[in-house]
């Protein structure tokens, strides 16, 4: 009989990777108990229940035991590698503004293992400052210096209208990933991978919530059906 090709392992949903990422943050911070978690301890801190926690920790392999739990640094060690972020990701950061500024002094994404090894601006002031123990360099540059840097990932914190232009740049630049804090729906080959943070948006969907007055079941991450 012919070889049969390994079966490729199931690819996790946008919702069950956010709550992966909450699962990791209360178990990189609780005491364990015996270096073990349960389930309904992780469930009753996100907010969801105890079948949606075990569901999405099943389809990392087989972790835990029923009645006594999970092994804590060995989940922590198997979400961080689900994830994606059992190595560094470099990144370069475009737009050296006040909210780049506070992303910059922010320690946790280093902890995580995001580097931010470029900082680019077309404000030709701005150029040259150190900031975080970067040097801030003209955006003239950016396409070439991401690649000489090894940089996968991009970081906009720019205006909505000069936004556009910097992501096609990083694009063809081969980064792989862009994190977009721009108020503006960007466009971008299907390669690259596109996260955007509006908080404006955010913002919106917290007084929805408030003026309904449902935040007690809708502010939560939702079980999957």
């Amino acid at each position: 009989m012919d070889a049969q090709p390994p079966e490729r392992e199931p690819r996790l949903s946008r919702a069950a990777a956010h709550r992966l990422s909450l699962y990791l943050r209360c178990v990189s911070t609780w005491p364990a108990t015996g270096g073990k978690v349960s389930s309904s301890r992780i469930a009753a801190a996100v907010g969801v229940s105890d079948a949606q926690v075990r569901r999405d920790l099943a389809a990392l392999g087989h972790l835990g035991q029923r009645g006594i739990g999970y092994e804590a640094e060995g989940l922590a060690t198997a979400i961080r590698s689900a994830l994606g972020i059992n190595r560094t990701w470099r990144a370069v950061l475009v737009g050296v503004g006040n909210l780049a500024r506070a992303l910059l002094r922010y320690q946790g994404f280093r902890a995580q293992g995001f580097e931010v090894v470029g900082l680019f601006d077309s404000d030709i002031s701005k150029v040259g400052q150190t900031v975080e123990g970067l040097i801030v360099e003209s955006a003239t540059h950016l396409g070439e210096r991401s690649a000489e840097l090894g940089a996968e990932l991009g970081i906009l914190t720019l205006p909505g209208e000069v936004a556009q232009s910097a992501a096609d740049v990083l694009a063809t630049a081969r980064i792989r990933g862009i994190l977009n804090f721009a108020p503006v729906v960007l466009r971008l080959p299907s390669r690259v991978r596109l996260v955007t943070v509006d908080l404006a948006i955010q913002l919106e969907q917290l007084a929805f919530l408030v003026q309904h007055g449902d935040t007690d079941v809708a502010g939560r991450p939702a079980d999957d059906d």
